[in-house]
């Protein structure tokens, strides 16, 4: 017989720090997809998994395609120094799973960016924050 008894949600079953900082990445997610937008890009995911790694945004602005790390922190130089090569190298491996699915011959550029998020600041963007090679 199944077990019909109601199964809490990851996010009700972690520890409670894990749900602010969940909260927390949501939130940057959010200011630095707004962000974005008001830079003249187009969101076209949010948190976008793979098999392979994740892209918190991916974002379009005619033929620019940008995949971008948000990165949440007390200070922005804690921020900027939190992506690691095992990520660069995920969020690579993403995007290109990204590209074979959803190819577009309008895009003619390709770049990862990163935006750093800190309490009470104007979110930081960073352009070509790494290389795809890590």
């Amino acid at each position: 017989m199944a077990d019909e008894r109601p199964r809490a949600s990851p996010i009700q079953a972690s520890r409670p720090e894990r749900q602010i900082a969940f909260r927390t990445g949501i939130s940057a997610e959010s200011r630095a997809a707004a962000f974005l937008v008001a830079k003249g890009f187009r969101i076209l995911a949010r948190r976008w998994k793979s098999p392979v790694g994740e892209i918190d945004i991916i974002a379009r602005r005619r033929s620019l395609l940008v995949f971008v790390e948000v990165k949440a922190r007390e200070r922005f130089d804690d921020a900027a120094w939190s992506v690691t090569d095992r990520q660069r190298l995920r969020i690579a491996a993403a995007a290109e799973a990204w590209l074979a699915r959803y190819a577009d011959s309008r895009i003619r550029d390709i770049r990862f960016d990163a935006i750093l998020v800190a309490p009470g600041r104007i979110p930081r963007h960073i352009t070509s924050a790494f290389e795809a090679a890590g």
